[in-house]
């Protein structure tokens, strides 16, 4: 239920954050931008509320920071990859893309983190 609740709110900063910078920047830039502010969000409500991660040391931090930011760079793809297609081949709306694309994103990093980032570190 946390997860729903803090990937809604992740999803929500995304979404604002894209809608903003898309009316001045290419999609493509707008949605980098939006997937690096969410995702900074994302791992600090994951590791803390979500998943409820304690890592005793600085290394342990480390390992979970990238195994966090290296599978949520291969969700990055996907999303370039989705609104590259929605927009720019399919001539699509840029926000009702980037809508599709969420539920598509969120869907793809639930698994991710539950599978493979927070899964021995859960208590």
């Amino acid at each position: 239920m946390s997860y729903l609740i803090f990937g809604g709110l992740t999803t929500v900063i995304n979404f604002i954050v894209f809608g903003i910078f898309d009316q001045f920047w290419p999609y493509w830039i707008a949605n980098t931008i939006a997937w690096l502010l969410s995702v900074l969000f994302a791992y600090v409500t994951n590791k803390r509320w979500v998943f409820e991660s304690h890592t005793p040391t600085f290394r342990a931090v480390l390992a979970e920071m990238t195994s966090f930011f290296g599978f949520r760079l291969l969700s990055y793809f996907v999303d370039q990859g989705i609104m590259i297609v929605g927009i720019s081949v399919l001539h699509g709306n840029s926000l009702l893309v980037k809508l599709i694309d969420q539920i598509i994103i969120v869907l793809l990093n639930w698994f991710f983190s539950k599978l493979f980032i927070f899964k021995d570190r859960q208590h």
